[in-house]
C-alpha cells in the first residue's frame, strides 16, 4: 500500500504539470497523512536540512565554473584543439566532437552545459562539411552524456550526499567507465561514417598543432588539478568545485581575455538561476526521503526482490531495467534525489558496492537524458541544430545501442569499474 501511495501522488502530481521539487513535498505529505502523523513544522525542517549540506556546496561552484568556461573561451580551445588532431580525418569532426565530449566532461560535470557548447560550435561546421545532421546532433547529444560520468560530475555530487557515499571514491571510480563510452563512440562513428560523402578539415600543420596545445594548455591544467587534488587528498570535492570556479574565472579574465567584468553580471545571474533549481529539488527531496525512511519503503521493495538478494549481478541488472524505464520519463536529478534513498539499503543489504552502484546508478540516469520522451539534452540538440526530435532520435540510436551494450557488459563484469576504482584511490 505504501509503494502505491508513493508513486502514484509522486507520478500523478508530474502528469498534471507540477514541478518536480513540489510534487515530493506532496509525496512526503501523502505518506505523512498514510502514517498518520502530519507536522507542518517536520516538513520546514526537512526542507531546510535538505539544503544544509556542506558537499551540496559544490554544485553551485561547479555550475559556476561551467557557464565561466563556457563565456570565457575555455571550452572553444578545447574544440580547436581536437580539430588540430583529428579534424582532417574521415569523418573527422565526430571525432572531434568524442574527443572534445570527454575533455570537456573533465572540465565541468554538467551534461547541458558541454552539449550546448558542443552544439553550438560544431553543428554548423558539420552541416557546412555535408554531415547528416541528424547523426551528428545523435552524436553529440550522446558525447554530451559523458559529462555526469567522468569527474568533476555534479550528478556523483549529489548521488553521494542523497545516499551517504564517498563523492571522493564515485569521482575516482567514474574514470574508466567513462571513457569506455568515449571508446565506444569511436567504434560506433567508425562504422557509421562509412561512406559518408564529407569534406575533411584540412590537415594542420605541427606548428599550427603545437600553437592550439600551447592555447588550450589552461583548459588543459584544471582536471589535472581537481583529480590530482582529490587523490592525494588536497581538497575536498567541495573545495574542488571552488578551485575549479576561481580557476576559470582567472583564466577567462586575465590569461585568454575574453570574458570582460561588465559580461560577469549574466553569467553569474545565470548560474544563480540553475544552482536555485538544483538546490530546491534537494532540499523537496529530503521531506520525500525522511517519509521513505519511516515508512520503511525500502524494506517492502526488500521483500518483492527477495529472491534476487542472494544474486548481486541478478539483482542490478533488475535495478539497471528498472532506472532505464524511469529515465525514459523522469530527469536524471529526480531520479537521484527519488530512487537513490530506496535502492541504497537493498545494495547495501545484497553486499554490493555501494560505489559501484552508484556508478551505475549515474550511467543509467544519463542514458535517459538521450532516451525520448524527456531526453533533456537531445532535446537541447534539436534545439540549437533545428531539427525534429524524431530526427534526432533515428540518429542516436546506434550510440544508445552501444551504451546499453557498456551497461550490460559492467554488470556482468563489475569488476571494470571496481578494480581501476581501486588503483586511482
Amino acid at each position: 500500500m505504501t509503494i502505491a501511495i508513493f508513486l502514484s501522488v509522486l507520478f500523478a502530481g508530474m502528469a498534471l504539470g507540477m514541478p518536480v521539487a513540489f510534487a515530493l513535498i506532496l509525496t512526503g505529505v501523502a505518506l505523512m497523512f498514510h502514517l498518520d502523523f502530519f507536522d507542518a513544522q517536520l516538513i520546514a525542517q526537512n526542507l531546510l536540512s535538505g539544503a544544509d549540506s556542506f558537499p551540496l556546496m559544490a554544485v553551485p561552484f561547479f555550475i559556476l565554473a561551467g557557464e565561466l568556461m563556457n563565456a570565457g573561451g575555455i571550452s572553444r580551445r578545447i574544440i580547436n584543439l581536437a580539430v588540430a588532431f583529428v579534424g582532417h580525418i574521415q569523418g573527422g569532426l565526430g571525432f572531434v566532437a568524442i574527443a572534445a565530449s570527454v575533455l570537456l566532461a573533465s572540465l565541468s560535470g554538467s551534461a547541458i552545459a558541454d552539449t550546448a557548447a558542443l552544439a553550438t560550435l560544431l553543428i554548423p561546421m558539420m552541416r557546412d562539411n555535408g554531415y547528416p545532421v541528424g547523426r551528428a546532433s545523435g552524436l553529440i547529444a550522446s558525447g554530451g552524456i559523458i559529462a555526469p560520468i567522468i569527474p568533476p560530475s555534479m550528478p556523483f555530487i549529489i548521488f553521494g550526499v542523497t545516499t551517504n557515499t564517498s563523492i571522493t571514491a564515485l569521482f575516482l571510480a567514474g574514470i574508466v567507465p567513462g571513457l569506455l563510452m568515449g571508446v565506444g563512440l569511436v567504434l560506433t562513428w567508425l562504422w557509421v561514417s562509412r561512406g559518408m560523402q564529407v569534406k575533411p578539415q584540412p590537415r594542420q600543420s605541427w606548428a599550427q598543432r603545437r600553437h592550439a596545445l600551447l592555447d588550450g594548455i589552461w583548459a588543459l591544467m584544471l582536471p589535472v588539478i581537481i583529480i590530482g587534488g582529490l587523490k592525494f587528498g588536497v581538497f575536498t570535492p567541495t573545495e574542488a568545485a571552488v578551485v575549479a570556479a576561481v580557476y576559470s574565472l582567472l583564466v577567462s579574465l586575465l590569461v585568454y581575455r575574453e570574458l570582460k567584468l561588465p559580461a560577469l553580471q549574466p553569467v553569474f545571474v545565470h548560474a544563480a538561476r540553475t544552482t536555485a533549481t538544483v538546490m530546491f529539488l534537494c532540499a523537496a527531496a529530503m521531506v520525500s526521503s525522511y517519509m521513505i525512511t519511516l515508512a520503511d519503503l525500502p524494506a517492502q521493495i526488500g521483500q518483492m526482490l527477495g529472491p534476487l538478494m542472494e544474486q548481486p549481478r541478478m539483482l542490478m541488472a533488475a535495478m539497471m531495467l528498472l532506472l532505464l524505464l524511469v529515465g525514459i520519463v523522469m530527469d536524471l536529478t529526480p531520479t537521484i534525489l527519488v530512487l537513490g534513498p530506496v535502492m541504497m539499503p537493498l545494495v547495501l543489504q545484497a553486499g554490493i558496492d555501494p560505489t559501484y552502484f552508484g556508478v551505475m546508478f549515474i550511467l543509467v540516469g544519463s542514458i535517459g537524458l538521450i532516451t525520448p520522451p524527456v531526453c533533456t539534452v537531445l532535446n537541447v540538440v534539436c534545439g540549437i541544430a533545428r531539427i525534429s526530435l524524431e530526427s534526432a532520435t533515428r540518429g542516436v540510436l546506434p550510440f544508445l545501442g552501444v551504451y546499453l551494450a557498456l551497461l550490460a557488459l559492467l554488470v556482468a563484469v563489475p569488476e571494470l569499474v571496481t578494480v581501476p576504482a581501486k588503483f586511482f584511490r
